[in-house]
């Protein structure tokens, strides 16, 4: 009997290790994509609802296109997306672009030249402009804020992850 028990109880162990470790790995959702990943509101008005189905209440509604947002899970066609606020909610997965935007997080953002901070500014961007994000490399990513195109420090917006290669 003992050794039934600790048969059993090393069994689920050695699975929670495998479970643990498997934790750390990106997660791939229904549509084979990864888990969680960037993307943007494709359309000039989402509905974001309390669960993945029509059936679900309106939260809110995006009226903006090209908003940033991330997809941290999926449900048959259905995104649970996290806006730059942290609040979640279900859109509808046509509703989302994979193209990638950004929102300046800083009172006050460079758009350099080049990705150097001795680099000539271009532009300033204040907290809370959305623009599209086109390539990164390390801590500097190309952006456009519409006629304006250059680089920003990665850490002076939200719409990627530390380290995040993005190419055009």
């Amino acid at each position: 009997m003992f050794g039934k028990i600790c048969g059993v109880f090393c069994m689920l162990v050695v699975m929670m290790s495998v479970g643990a470790a498997g934790a750390a790995e990106q997660r791939i959702g229904d549509s084979g994509l990864p888990l969680p990943r960037f993307v943007t509101v494709h359309t000039s008005k989402a509905n974001v609802r309390t669960g993945p189905g029509m059936k679900y209440a309106v939260e809110w509604v995006f009226v903006r296109t090209g908003m940033p947002v991330e997809i941290v899970d999926e449900y048959d066609s259905w995104r649970k997306i996290r806006d730059i606020d942290g609040t979640e909610g279900w859109v509808y997965g046509a509703m989302l672009s994979g193209k990638r935007g950004l929102i300046v997080e800083k009172p006050m953002a460079m758009l350099r030249r080049e990705p150097s901070e001795q680099a000539t500014v271009l532009a300033k961007a204040e907290k809370g402009t959305m623009g599209r994000l086109d390539r990164c490399t390390e801590n500097w990513c190309e952006v456009e804020f519409g006629v304006y195109r250059g680089w920003m420090k990665r850490d002076d917006f939200w719409g990627t992850y530390p380290e995040e290669k993005i190419d055009d």
